[in-house]
C-alpha cells in the first residue's frame, strides 16, 4: 500500500506572469503554502527577485520553506530593451508582443530546473497568461492549476461574455445585460476586456492560445472570499468541476509591518516617517486615498481633472503619482499649478510605489478613488472602506459593477469607455473634475445612504478577516488545496 505524500515532502511551484500587480499575490500565496509545511519554489527572474527580496528573504529567515528559482530573463533575444523584465517598466505597449515572446522563451530553463529539482514538483501554480506551463504539467505528469487574480464574478462575466461573443451576440453599442448571472449586470460593449473591445494593438492570437491552455487546467486559485460572492462561487465550481479554491484575501497573509510596507517594492515613505504621522493627524474615516494602479497612465489632462476634483472636495487627501520619464509632464503641471503647495496642508502626493495595504488600513481612511484592479478592489474590501469606482482597462469596468451593483459599496465616478493600455493619449479627458468632487462627496457623506454604504462596507471587510482564520472559510479551502495535491500524488504513486 501507497502511503499518502506527507505535507513537508510537496513541493509547489509557483509560477507569476512578470508584472508588479500579478508577482504580489503569488507572493503571498507562496507564504500561506509555506505556513502550512509546503515546500515552495518561486520561479523568478533576476530583476523581479530583487524587488521582492526583502519580503521573501524575511520569509525564509523566519523558517518558512520557500526558494526562489531564478530564470535568465531573454530581453536581448526577443528584442526588448535590456532590463524590461516585467510588463509595468515597458516603455510602451508596443513592446508587449516581444514581453510574450519572452515569457515562452522562459519554458527550457525552467523545466531543465525541474527535472533536477529535489523534492521534486507535485504541482504548478501559475499565472493564467503563461501557456506554456500547460505543456510542461503534462511533461511532468502534475496538476496545473491556474491563478488568474480575478474573482469568480468576474470569471462568470467573462465565461458567460466568450458565449455571446461566438454567437455574435455582443451589441456594437447601448448597454446590454449579461446573462446567467444572479445579478442583473449591464454593460456596453466599449466598457468590455480587449478580448470583446480590441485595442488598436492587436494580441488576439495570444489570447487565444492563453484561452486554450486555460481548458486543460487541473483547477483555478481565486484571490476571494466564499462569503464575497457565494452565489458566484458556486456557479462557477459547477463549471470546473468542483476544483476552484478560493484562499483570500491574499494580503491579510502580511502581518510583519514592514511586509506590509515593502509589499511589492519599496515605498518612498518610511512606516515611522512623515506619511503615518500625517495620517495620524486626521480624524477617523476623513481622508480619501487616490491611486490609479501601477499600470495604467493618464495623461497631463485627465491628472489635472483628477488633482482639481480632489481638492475641491474640501477632505484631506492621499494622492499617488507614478514616477518614471511618462510622468514628466504630470509633475511640471503639478509644479506649474502650485498644487502640491496650494494643498499641503490637507494634501499628501506619493511618488512611485506607495504602501497601500499599510494606508487602508489606517482608521483616519474613509475613502479609496481606484482603478478597481482585482488586488486593489480586494485590498479596499477587506478593510472595510467604501469605494470611489474609476475603471480604465481591462476587467475593472466589471469590478465596479461588482463594487457598485452587487455588494453596493461603490459609487462611479463615471467613465463611460475603457481606455486601453498604451492608448490613452486618444482619450484625454474621461472624467471631469466635478464629476470626481461628486463622487467623493457622495461616499464621504455619514447620512443615510452614505451611512448604509460605510455599514456594508465594514460588515463585508469583517467577514474577510474572519475567512483566513482557522476554521474559515478560505483556510479550509487551502487546507483543501494541499489534500487535493496530496491525494493526485497518490493516485500517481498507486
Amino acid at each position: 500500500m501507497v502511503s499518502e505524500p506527507r505535507v513537508e515532502e510537496l513541493n509547489f511551484v509557483l509560477i507569476p506572469l512578470l508584472a508588479a500587480s500579478h508577482i504580489i499575490p503569488m507572493v503571498d500565496m507562496a507564504k500561506l503554502l509555506a505556513q502550512r509545511g509546503v515546500t515552495v519554489t518561486l520561479v523568478m527572474t533576476p530583476i523581479n527577485a530583487i524587488r521582492f527580496t526583502a519580503v521573501i528573504d524575511r520569509a525564509i529567515g523566519s523558517g518558512l520553506p520557500i526558494r526562489v528559482l531564478e530564470l535568465h530573463f531573454p530581453a536581448k533575444e526577443a528584442g526588448l530593451p535590456e532590463g524590461c523584465e516585467s510588463v509595468d517598466v515597458l516603455p510602451c505597449l508596443a513592446y508587449r508582443r516581444n514581453f510574450f515572446t519572452a515569457i515562452d522563451m522562459l519554458q527550457d530553463q525552467a523545466e531543465k530546473s525541474l527535472a533536477e529539482m529535489k523534492p521534486k514538483p507535485n504541482c504548478i501554480i501559475c499565472d493564467t497568461h503563461i501557456a506554456w506551463t500547460a505543456e510542461t504539467a503534462d511533461k511532468f505528469q502534475i496538476p496545473r492549476i491556474i491563478f488568474d487574480g480575478m474573482s469568480c464574478f468576474n470569471q462568470l462575466c467573462m465565461h458567460n461574455l466568450y458565449i455571446m461573443k461566438d454567437q455574435n451576440q455582443i451589441p456594437e453599442s447601448g448597454p446590454f445585460v449579461i446573462p446567467d448571472l444572479p445579478d442583473r449586470i449591464e454593460v456596453t460593449k466599449v466598457q468590455l476586456p480587449g478580448a470583446f473591445n480590441p485595442a488598436t494593438i492587436c494580441v488576439q492570437d495570444i489570447r487565444d492560445k492563453i484561452r486554450a491552455a486555460e481548458t486543460k487546467a487541473y483547477g483555478v486559485v481565486i484571490n476571494t472570499f466564499e462569503e464575497l460572492e457565494q452565489r458566484y462561487v458556486d456557479k462557477f465550481r459547477k463549471l470546473k468541476d468542483g476544483r476552484v479554491w478560493c484562499i483570500g484575501p491574499l494580503s491579510f497573509c502580511n502581518d510583519d509591518s514592514l511586509d506590509i510596507v515593502q509589499r511589492g517594492n519599496k515605498a518612498t515613505f518610511d512606516k515611522e516617517n512623515r506619511l503615518m504621522k500625517w495620517l495620524d493627524s486626521w480624524q477617523p474615516e476623513y481622508v480619501v486615498y487616490a491611486c490609479l494602479g501601477s499600470l495604467g497612465h493618464t495623461t497631463v489632462v485627465q491628472f489635472a481633472e483628477l488633482a482639481l476634483g480632489l481638492e475641491a472636495s474640501d477632505y484631506p487627501f492621499i494622492l499617488v503619482v507614478k514616477s518614471g520619464q511618462r510622468q514628466a509632464p504630470i509633475e511640471n503641471w503639478i509644479s506649474e499649478n502650485g498644487f502640491e503647495e496650494r494643498t499641503k496642508e490637507r494634501g499628501l502626493l506619493i511618488r512611485g510605489w506607495a504602501p497601500q495595504v499599510l494606508i487602508l488600513s489606517h482608521p483616519a481612511i474613509g475613502g479609496f478613488l481606484t482603478h478597481c484592479g482585482w488586488n486593489s478592489t480586494l485590498e479596499g474590501i477587506s478593510v472595510g472602506v467604501p469605494m470611489i469606482t474609476w475603471p480604465l482597462f481591462a476587467e475593472q469596468f466589471l469590478n465596479e459593477r461588482f463594487l457598485v451593483d452587487v455588494l453596493k459599496t461603490g459609487v462611479s465616478v463615471g467613465p463611460h469607455k475603457i481606455v486601453h493600455l498604451g492608448e490613452e493619449e486618444k482619450y484625454e479627458v474621461q472624467v471631469r473634475k466635478e464629476e470626481i468632487t461628486k463622487a467623493i462627496r457622495t461616499t464621504m457623506d455619514k447620512e443615510i445612504e452614505g451611512k448604509e454604504r460605510r455599514k456594508r462596507a465594514k460588515e463585508v471587510g469583517e467577514m474577510a478577516k474572519g475567512a483566513v482564520e482557522a476554521g474559515g472559510s478560505s483556510h479550509l479551502s487551502l487546507t483543501l488545496l494541499i489534500k487535493e495535491v496530496q491525494d493526485f500524488q497518490l493516485n500517481q504513486s498507486a
